[in-house]
């Protein structure tokens, strides 16, 4: 049998802990190998206990999520974050994004929409509904920063066409299967493919893939 999925999790409410514990030990590919409750815990955590996923709480009180995902996107063989924060896209989620989580997850997620995200940053997806997808790309949309916005145009000119194809299906919120059926390839092509694009555009998930592939206009 494969090896469970590692999570850590990271949040200040204990009782939240518990429940997110619950759930995902309710599933036999997960497991829960540790807990914190304060952002500046989880570097150490990290090392401590090699998490393949971590959920990390937005808001707490010695250091937030983004500061915290942050600091944990930056350590070698870096886990994956996912946030979770009450409220839909605002700055903190913006933010978190650009620190490197692969998406977030409202605290009212349904127990199987929860665990489906884990599968899925694990299978390489970002955790973005259809809705949050556009209005984070959106807001990079509207982003006029000239620099930002010719810098994204010179990422994708350097990718190959199938690369782009990738990138834009990416960006219109396509799994890696979804993206396979599209371009009539496969899921571990797709993904092969995303390794390069994120090491051609310097970004670090495929989220940030999505917004380059936004600012440089290639969704219009």
């Amino acid at each position: 049998m494969p090896a469970a999925c590692r999570i850590l999790l990271v949040d200040d409410d204990p009782l939240v802990r518990s429940g997110l514990r619950l759930l995902l030990t309710s599933d036999p590919g997960m497991d829960v190998v540790g807990e914190v409750a304060d952002g500046d815990e989880v570097v150490e955590a990290v090392q401590r206990h090699a998490p393949d996923v971590v959920l990390m709480d937005l808001r707490m009180a010695r250091m937030d999520g983004v500061a915290a995902t942050r600091a944990v996107r930056a350590l070698p063989r870096a886990p994956h974050v996912i946030v979770l924060t009450v409220w839909d896209v605002d700055q903190a989620v913006l933010r978190s994004l650009e620190a490197g989580a692969e998406g977030f997850l409202l605290k009212s997620s349904s127990p199987a929409e929860i665990l489906a995200a884990v599968r899925a940053v694990m299978a390489g997806d970002a955790v973005l509904s259809p809705r949050s997808t556009r209005q984070v790309l959106d807001h990079y949309g509207a982003d006029e920063d000239r620099r930002a916005l010719e810098e994204a145009r010179a990422g994708m000119a350097a990718l190959t066409d199938r690369e782009r194809a990738v990138a834009v299906a990416v960006a219109e919120g396509l799994s890696n299967a979804e993206a396979a059926e599209r371009l009539y390839v496969s899921a571990a092509t797709v993904k092969a493919h995303l390794a390069t694009i994120q090491t051609k555009l310097g970004v670090r998930n495929r989220v940030q893939v999505a917004v380059q592939a936004e600012r440089a206009g290639l969704l219009r």
